[in-house]
């Protein structure tokens, strides 16, 4: 649920940017925005973690694996096979959300781990 609230105000701005903007810039706005959501819906909702900074700095990472997937993905559904920029994202999310969900899952799950650990010593 949290991955489709996401993705939906997310393509809804890339949307909305593609206005004003070119495909690649406005998809690199509107997926910086979806970082700090991912990370926010995935620590109250999905994973029900918190670290503090250290699990905020480590959503980026997971993300950059994405995000230049996804790029790629674009890029050459816009600029190689000449599809509709407005489409692309939505495929490109399809294709990555398996790989993202997995990294997200083994990050907050070590970040679990260790505030179970931190708190047993204490």
């Amino acid at each position: 649920m949290s991955g489709g609230i996401n993705t939906a105000l997310t393509y809804g701005m890339y949307l909305i940017l593609l206005n004003w903007l070119d495909y690649k810039t406005s998809y690199s706005l509107s997926y910086l925005t979806g970082i700090v959501l991912a990370y926010l819906l995935n620590r109250y909702f999905v994973f029900g973690t918190h670290q503090g900074i250290r699990s905020f700095m480590g959503m980026p990472i997971i993300y950059l694996t994405q995000y230049l997937s996804s790029m790629g993905i674009i890029w050459v559904w816009v600029e190689i096979f000449r599809l509709d920029e407005r489409i692309a994202p939505l495929i490109s999310t399809i294709m990555t959300i398996p790989i993202t969900f997995a990294l997200s899952k083994i990050f907050f799950a070590q970040a679990r781990a260790a505030a179970n650990t931190t708190s047993e010593r204490d």
